[in-house]
């Protein structure tokens, strides 16, 4: 049975939406969650898997006293450092990074983290002690990686301040105003969950685990345990779990609803896609999860969720520049889709701005983030007006100065 919990509120990166509430006019705290890396296993590159991004795992969370973690170190490390913000003010105690565990999808962006080769920053990893390796095992193996003959040259060229501390599953500790809880999950050679409970709200983080473990399965629902935002692996599916990837050590997007509901998550993220999945088949599945379990979200490299008080609805805020340059048009054009909350709808409109990936169109209904719209445009032709036919995916969605109309962004699809 379909769980009818709160869906989200979406909010444009690039400008306020009115429905929702803007950042800068909200007192209650604020912890903003960005998404650098969220594919598993390697790296891609492949034009299908453009809108979802190619990058390995790396998120960015900054809490509201400032203190700023990074969540695993993938390729998506990379573009973080490209775009670097230092922690700042007089309590800042430098960026705090937690690893889940040492398979090359997740720390395999840290030579190329450009921040880790300036002498002001300062950062503090945490992770367990493999019993393949013993004492020292995080320090090890980013020393080792970057090794003869692996890499030009060694950590000694880092000069930003670096301290290492071991944590097992099942501990929790501090680090300014946030309380973090690590739980084991089910890996091979092991994988740490993260639970970062900040004064507004609280985010899972779940990467890399298989269902089928009794102990470890409970661990994971104590993990999730009413969190605002849960991450959880989503790398196969049902229908691989079952067969060619079991013991593999990752989850399905069935397994993650089946989680979420378990532990009274409020909103579930689809994460660790598979380097084969491409963006229709991501499409897909979000479109299944989304039958089963209402405040869905499939990870988007380039996304951004904020949490505010208890009690205030989580936001989504999708990248504005991963939509081409758009020419003025007026073409007319039917719309049909889903409204943010699951109703289907179909409205007459004029698509005002058109290019060859997507368009800019101004309608009443206000559409799903993340979900399908199906635009039926009429254009003139040779022979007279001709229709054009096209499925779009909302990556947007602004306020217009037209009362009671939003202005949606769409990438065609097909």
């Amino acid at each position: 049975m379909k769980d009818k919990l709160p869906i989200p509120r979406v909010l444009a990166q690039d400008g306020p939406f009115q429905r929702g509430f803007s950042i800068a006019d909200m007192a209650a705290p604020v912890t903003k969650l960005n998404f650098w890396g969220v594919r598993g296993s390697t790296p891609t590159v492949d034009p299908a898997t453009w809108r979802y991004g190619g990058n390995t795992p790396c998120l960015e969370l900054e809490a509201p006293d400032g203190t700023q973690f990074i969540l695993d170190c993938g390729t998506g490390l990379r573009m973080l450092g490209n775009r670097w913000v230092a922690p700042s003010g007089e309590k800042s105690q430098g960026t705090h990074i937690l690893i889940t565990h040492y398979h090359w999808d997740h720390i395999q962006g840290v030579p190329f983290f450009a921040p880790l080769y300036l002498p002001k920053n300062e950062f503090k990893f945490y992770s367990f002690r493999s019993k393949f390796l013993g004492r020292d095992s995080l320090k090890q193996v980013f020393e080792a990686q970057m090794a003869v003959p692996y890499f030009p040259v060694d950590m000694s060229v880092m000069s930003a301040k670096r301290k290492f501390q071991e944590v097992e599953g099942g501990e929790s500790f501090t680090i300014g105003e946030n309380k973090i809880t690590t739980r084991w999950l089910n890996h091979p050679q092991g994988c740490l969950g993260f639970r970062i409970e900040t004064p507004a709200g609280t985010v899972a983080y779940a990467t890399d685990n298989e269902p089928g473990n009794a102990k470890l399965d409970e661990s994971l629902r104590e993990l999730a345990a009413g969190a605002d935002i849960f991450i959880n692996d989503a790398q196969f599916t049902p229908e691989q779990m079952e067969t060619t990837r079991k013991g593999w050590g990752h989850s399905s997007w069935l397994e993650g609803v089946k989680a979420a509901r378990q532990a009274g998550a409020k909103t579930l993220v689809l994460f660790h896609h598979d380097p084969d999945s491409t963006d229709r088949k991501l499409d897909s599945i979000l479109r299944q999860a989304r039958d089963e379990f209402d405040s869905v979200f499939a990870a988007s490299e380039g996304m951004v969720i904020t949490l505010g008080a208890p009690g205030e609805a989580v936001q989504a805020h999708m990248p504005g520049t991963r939509t081409a340059l758009r020419r003025e048009v007026q073409c007319h054009a039917k719309v049909c889709g889903l409204t943010e909350g699951g109703r289907e709808f179909v409205e007459e409109t004029v698509v005002c701005e058109l290019s060859l990936q997507g368009a800019m169109i101004t309608i009443k209904h206000l559409p799903q983030l993340q979900s399908e719209l199906q635009v039926t445009m009429e254009a003139p032709g040779t022979n007279g007006e001709r229709r054009i036919q096209l499925k779009g995916y909302v990556v947007r969605i602004d306020d217009t100065n037209d009362k009671g109309r939003v202005s949606v962004g769409v990438v065609f699809t097909d």
